[in-house]
This record gives C-alpha cells, structure tokens and sequence, in this order.
C-alpha cells in the first residue's frame, strides 16, 4: 500500500463513521506508546503507521483490547520454546 486513505480505514471501521475511526486509531497509538509493536511494516510516523494498520485489517475494535494481551501470550510461548524462565 504506497498511500494509506481515510477511505481505506472507514472501509474496515463501517458506516463511513470517522469519529469511530479517530478513536480507534487513538487507542491503537496509545498502545503503540506502551510498547506494542506495529503490526505492519514501514518507516511512517505513528500515526500513518497505525492508519495502515486499520486499512489492512489487522487492528478492529473486535481485536483492539486483546492485541496486548496476545502478544505477551505469544511471546511466552517463545520463552518456553527457548526453554527460558518468565
């Protein structure tokens, strides 16, 4: 995706609602500055990035509260297979 579009994003969020979409991206950045991870690649600022993010599906508000709490369960899962301790 060269060019990420509000469009793009209120095509996933629906109902063309933009106040809906405004706070779903805030909560994705507030996320972002505790320490998750983006969930697709670039070298945009934040807020472009967490944009991106809701164009291609990955961040919902079905999956918006979960996303940390999967990556710490994915990455004790990693701990284990390496054989380290919590």
């Amino acid at each position: 995706m060269a060019r990420i579009t509000v469009e793009d994003c209120l095509d996933q969020v629906g109902d063309d609602n933009r106040f809906a979409l405004v706070h779903l991206a805030v909560e994705r950045i507030r996320q972002h500055r505790h320490g998750e991870p983006f969930l697709v690649g670039g070298k945009n600022k934040e807020v472009v990035m967490t944009l991106r993010e809701i164009a291609d599906g990955k961040v919902t508000f079905a999956n918006i509260k979960e996303l940390p709490s999967q990556r710490k369960a994915r990455e004790a899962v990693e701990r284990e297979s390496r054989g380290e301790q919590a």
